[in-house]
């Protein structure tokens, strides 16, 4: 007989992974419990969830919302990072956080990223993409240039024009 528990905690994580944009598998396996809170806190100032879960009960959670075969990507001592956002600040954070605290055994093990898996070997290249900010700032700025130009035009346009003006009426002026 299930324990009731477990079934909430599998209920609650099959809430989240249906409502994220992208799930990410890691194995924090050698992290002490000051630096998993800093962890913790980082992912908190991004709104994402980041829970340690056991294997069987995640495993069960990601099949009822539709995920099958997430096995291929645990591997070890099993946390998991929710992010209902943008999809490429988990794998950045993490990242730079094992980088910053020195974390060999932190790593992630694979990631659900749009609905389609990605194995840790294939983690590198979602953690170069640009984040939704970055790709926004260079759309703003794509979408700027052009008007610059054409202000600058204008009012080179216009600059020249005061000029000539200027210089016609000095020569009448003498």
């Amino acid at each position: 007989m299930p324990n009731p528990k477990k079934i909430k905690l599998v209920e609650a994580l099959n809430e989240k992974f249906a409502k994220a944009k992208a799930i990410y598998f890691t194995d924090y396996k050698g992290m002490d419990v000051e630096t998993t809170n800093n962890l913790r806190s980082e992912f908190f100032k991004n709104d994402i969830d980041y829970k340690v879960a056991k294997v069987t009960l995640t495993k069960r959670a990601a099949e009822q919302a539709g995920y099958k075969d997430v096995d291929q990507l645990i591997d070890g001592q099993m946390a998991i990072a929710f992010t209902y956002d943008d999809p490429v600040i988990p794998a950045k954070l993490i990242t730079q956080f094992a980088e910053d605290n020195e974390l060999e055994t932190f790593r992630i093990t694979g990631c659900i990223f749009e609905d389609e898996y990605f194995g840790q070997d294939r983690v590198d290249q979602i953690k170069d993409l640009p984040t939704r900010d970055e790709l926004m700032s260079k759309f703003v700025a794509t979408l700027n240039a052009p008007m610059a130009k054409l202000v600058r035009t204008l009012n080179a346009s216009m600059s020249n024009f005061v000029n000539v003006l200027k210089a016609l009426k000095d020569s009448k002026e003498e």
